[in-house]
């Protein structure tokens, strides 16, 4: 098999190799069960255990609190873009978005086809490059939610926290920041995330809902699409992506075995005081795509002095073992995402690597 390389992509991402190590000793026959987990009826008792105990964990280390269901959905995190809004947002009513950038552009939208969505924050007009401040903002004050993603993969822009909305209820789309840091759980209504970023493979989302708003939620849109419906039968309405959840159980087992989520945070600052900390002694060169208080710890954004020396750096990156160094295709530069998998040592590597770049093609 081929060396591993050091995965940037921004998702699907790289996950621990403890757990891709025991995914694999779990196959094909897992717990003595003769089969493997993907073919584990998801009523069986095996499965429940695994179903179980990832709710569980999953609770203790972001530290849910107990008026709070946690669901395990598919779709993504493109189909919460669409559920939030039909759950909750009544045709007399109005909902909030704070824009800042193309995946809450895309929940803007789908807030639009259901009933009044209002844009109480941009950053468009500088191409989405920092964070709305709080003064910024023109709220609703009786919003029925206020939206937010809190980290952008494509501008690689941050919530540093989470903005007052009074006591209107946040609606956070936290699929490339969840369990990375820690939240203030008291004004938030619903976090929702794809678990191909920092929770696990695609195919799995994890939404984690208020009661009160599970509860209020309308009654006249399908049965399938309900929160309602995905807390009454524990998220096995129908059949949930069972190896993806089992994944997902492994990852918080190797984030348990860490030292928990204060441990994760500490070890993903560290990452970025590193890479910004070279950014920002090479100004010349290495040139930050946002602004400093809006950074993300999660995708790093950076621009060379040509797009040529860009292909170049991505292009040599790749042949020394960095992979998915190329920023998106809307914006173009050098992106590098290290969610909570990336072990410290490719920072490390591939700071060493971006100073002789800089040194042999200066």
């Amino acid at each position: 098999m081929a060396k591993r390389i050091w995965n940037f992509n921004a998702g699907p991402a790289t996950l621990p190799l403890a757990v891709l190590e025991q995914a694999k000793a779990d196959l094909p026959n897992y717990n003595e069960s003769g089969m493997a987990v993907m073919e584990l009826s998801h009523r069986s008792k095996d499965y429940d255990a695994i179903h179980t105990r990832a709710r569980e964990m999953f609770v203790e280390l972001f530290e849910i609190p107990n008026n709070f269901k946690v669901l395990f959905l598919q779709g993504g995190a493109s189909m919460q873009f669409a559920m939030v809004p039909m759950n909750l947002l009544k045709k007399s009513k109005t909902a909030d978005y704070i824009v800042t950038g193309s995946w809450s552009k895309k929940a803007l939208t789908e807030g639009k086809i259901i009933g009044n969505a209002n844009v109480a924050g941009s950053s468009q007009e500088t191409n989405f490059d920092r964070i709305p401040k709080q003064d910024e903002l023109n709220l609703t004050s009786d919003a029925v939610y206020c939206h937010i993603t809190s980290n952008n993969t494509i501008a690689g822009t941050q919530f540093q926290s989470f903005p007052d909305t009074g006591n209107v209820p946040i609606v956070a789309d936290m699929s490339s920041d969840i369990l990375s840091r820690k939240v203030n759980f008291s004004n938030v209504g619903i976090i929702y995330a794809g678990a191909q970023k920092n929770l696990g493979p695609s195919g799995l989302t994890v939404a984690i809902v208020r009661e009160d708003l599970v509860e209020a939620g309308l009654d006249t849109i399908p049965t399938l699409l309900q929160y309602r419906t995905q807390a009454d039968k524990d998220s096995l309405f129908n059949t949930p992506p069972t190896y993806a959840i089992y994944l997902f159980k492994l990852v918080l087992d190797w984030v348990k075995g860490l030292g928990g989520l204060d441990a994760v945070e500490k070890r993903n600052q560290e990452k970025g005081d590193l890479l910004y900390g070279l950014i920002d002694a090479m100004p010349d060169y290495y040139k930050g795509a946002v602004e400093k208080d809006s950074r993300s710890l999660m995708n790093v954004t950076f621009r060379l002095p040509t797009e040529e020396l860009e292909a170049q750096f991505i292009k040599e990156g790749l042949a020394a073992g960095f992979g998915g160094l190329k920023g998106h295709r809307s914006v173009g530069g050098v992106r590098v995402s290290m969610y909570n998998a990336l072990e410290p040592q490719g920072i490390k590597e591939l700071t060493e690597f971006m100073k002789a770049f800089a040194q042999k093609n200066g």
